[in-house]
């Protein structure tokens, strides 16, 4: 329900909120009013800034941020400040949290061919946990080294000609190399609350082309060159099912907590291999799974798609070789990305089930990443288009799908705020317009939704992954 007010009513909320926690803050003594500045700045900030500065992404952001560290916070003031101190606090940082998301869900502009969303308590509380995540992602983003900036344009502006000259710009499937089959990978028993599996791995072997940009900086990544996989099998030959994570994801606990093996592995009987991206989990750089896959070293998240791929291919060698009678894929956002890619350089398929995907990374980082390195990215001579001419090589909105149209399913929210609904549109009509499910809510809580299970369930049954044998 886009509005675009002057003076947005929801800035109240916060700004209230905030002046509470600093007009209060004096009573708690030392280290209470340092506790307080905390919850207190962040709203009253963030709420005036939305007064001011209308439609900026990450002020409700931070609004949510600001909601989300003031309930715990405040907890001590009902022993310190009394019950009704306590309450008002408690009450007021609850309802600043939720006014971050009716904020976003307002001031977002209608996507064509997307359902409007339709606001409530439930939605903007929904959208609010988006926000969340995207406030503790822009606080822990390193920013990029001003040297590095004449790299970076020139390893882009090196690699548009390469790929170019080679053709792949406009045929880039042949960008991508067939890789040797996976033939005996290392296999260990493993345990993650109460699910047994496999934890696989084996040497990736992929390598850039020998001149290509970048390719020196991307082989010394030590950790990245293990490729990691959990596996569920039964001892019976059974479908298989290829999970593929999101950002930031990658570790036993968390992937297994999203598809869900009692579900997908247990009643509906499939086998499930759930391999780890490049610089996930254990593949990691640095202090976070995923950094370094969505940077300002544009050629590396070329890299870190090109081995996705590479090391799927390869699990999905190996997983024919165990005489799987069908196979298909489910992805979730940076996994959805990848499960549509797949599809487009695996003619062997059974069904795809893109889920919440992003689907052009140019767009993803412009709209997300701090003004500021966008700013010097532009000033340093990369401009938009050119970055995203260079991820045509690994773009789902380029490659053509080959699995069948009636094997294509997708789903999306229509509050997303961390992949906007003209995303999953995107490749919807790439596609071919398939069956796609569009759900009342936001990127984080696809869970929340039973229309995504009962989508990706019938998905499987129509594929013939799953029978009522099962």
């Amino acid at each position: 329900m886009f509005e675009q007010q002057r003076w947005p009513r929801m800035a109240w909320i916060p700004l209230g909120a905030g002046l509470a926690w600093l007009w209060c803050a004096a009573s708690f003594g030392f280290p209470g009013f340092f506790f307080s500045v905390v919850p207190g700045c962040l709203l009253l900030g963030a709420g005036v800034s939305t007064l001011l500065w209308p439609g900026d992404l990450r002020i409700p952001q931070f609004v949510a941020l600001g909601g989300f560290l003031g309930v715990p916070l405040a907890l001590p003031a009902f022993v310190v400040a009394g019950f009704g101190t306590g309450l008002l606090l408690v009450v007021a940082s609850a309802a600043a949290f939720v006014a971050a998301g009716a904020i976003s869900v307002r001031q977002e502009p209608h996507v064509d061919e997307v359902p409007v969303p339709v606001p409530s308590l439930r939605l903007s509380a929904e959208v609010a946990v988006d926000d969340l995540l995207l406030a503790s992602m822009n606080l822990t983003l390193p920013m990029p080294v001003v040297s590095d900036r004449d790299r970076i344009r020139s390893e882009v502006h090196q690699a548009r000609e390469q790929f170019a000259a080679a053709g792949w710009l406009e045929k880039p499937e042949g960008y991508h190399l067939r890789p040797p089959p996976l033939e005996a990978p290392h296999l260990v028993p493993a345990r993650s609350r109460s699910h047994d599996f496999e934890h696989l791995s084996f040497e990736s072997g992929y390598e850039p082309r020998a001149g290509e940009p970048g390719r020196e900086r991307w082989l010394a990544y030590a950790a990245n060159r293990t490729a990691h996989a959990w596996v569920l099998r039964h001892r019976e030959p059974r479908p298989w099912l290829v999970c593929i994570h999101g950002y930031q994801m990658g570790f036993p606990l968390v992937d297994l907590l999203a598809f869900r093996p009692e579900w997908l592995h247990h009643r509906l009987g499939l086998n499930l291999l759930l391999p780890v991206l490049p610089l996930h989990g254990p593949r990691k750089l640095g202090r976070r799974s995923g950094d370094g896959f969505l940077a300002a070293d544009f050629l590396d998240t070329v890299h870190a798609e090109a081995q996705a791929m590479w090391d799927v291919r390869r699990l999905l060698s190996w997983v024919r070789a165990q005489g799987a009678p069908a196979i298909g894929v489910h992805g979730l956002s940076l996994g959805g990305y990848n499960a549509a890619l797949l599809a487009s350089l695996d003619d062997g398929l059974a069904c795809a089930i893109p889920g919440i995907p992003a689907t052009d990374w140019t767009r993803i980082v412009w709209r997300h990443g701090p003004p500021l390195n966008i700013r010097h990215t532009e000033r340093g001579g990369l401009v938009h288009d050119e970055v995203r001419e260079l991820h045509r090589v690994v773009s789902p909105l380029v490659l053509e799908p080959k699995v069948p149209f009636e094997a294509r399913w997708i789903f999306g929210a229509v509050a997303d705020q961390l992949v906007p609904g003209d995303q999953v549109r995107d490749l919807w009509r790439h596609w071919g317009r398939p069956r796609i499910t569009w759900y009342p809510g936001a990127h984080v809580t696809f869970r929340a939704h039973r229309e995504v299970g009962a989508m990706v369930e019938e998905a499987l049954h129509a594929a013939g992954l799953v029978t009522d044998r099962a």
